[in-house]
């Protein structure tokens, strides 16, 4: 399962707010020009992300956004079914299959996304952080 933009997105903005110091800011543009994403793209994820209580955001002169929750009540598979559009493995409806009344392989599939997502389940957002992201994301700050 190939995940698409908006879920990797989401996860580097995720881990990015998870690695700032308690109650400080950052800002849309902080997490454009730090990760190269269009402007668009990190405010459409980050309002899923508000909307979900994930991230909070503030308004005016010196708002900005951080982690609206623990970054450890946030699983890796909650961000990918918030994220993704659609998690069946393959569309046997259109067009439609001439498989599609004797196939085993959606079956199959969808039993192997099943443990693919139960492995995601048991990690959280905190477990993708450590020293050595600090650091990068730090340098990725300042410059």
């Amino acid at each position: 399962m190939q995940l698409t933009k908006h879920t990797d997105y989401a996860f580097r903005i995720l881990i990015f707010l998870a690695t700032l110091e308690k109650n400080k800011l950052t800002t849309i543009q902080q997490l454009t020009e730090g990760f190269v994403i269009s402007k668009s793209h990190v405010m459409k994820i980050v309002n899923k992300l508000v909307h979900q209580h994930w991230v909070k955001a503030t308004r005016g002169k010196n708002g900005g956004i951080q982690l609206g929750i623990a970054a450890n009540e946030i699983t890796l598979r909650s961000v990918v079914e918030l994220m993704e559009k659609t998690l069946e493995p393959v569309n046997c409806a259109s067009p439609l299959c001439a498989l599609k009344s004797a196939c085993q392989l959606k079956d199959i599939l969808c039993q192997a996304q099943e443990l693919y997502l139960e492995h995601l389940g048991k990690s959280t957002i905190e477990d993708l952080v450590n020293k050595q992201t600090v650091d990068v994301i730090r340098l990725m700050s300042n410059a």
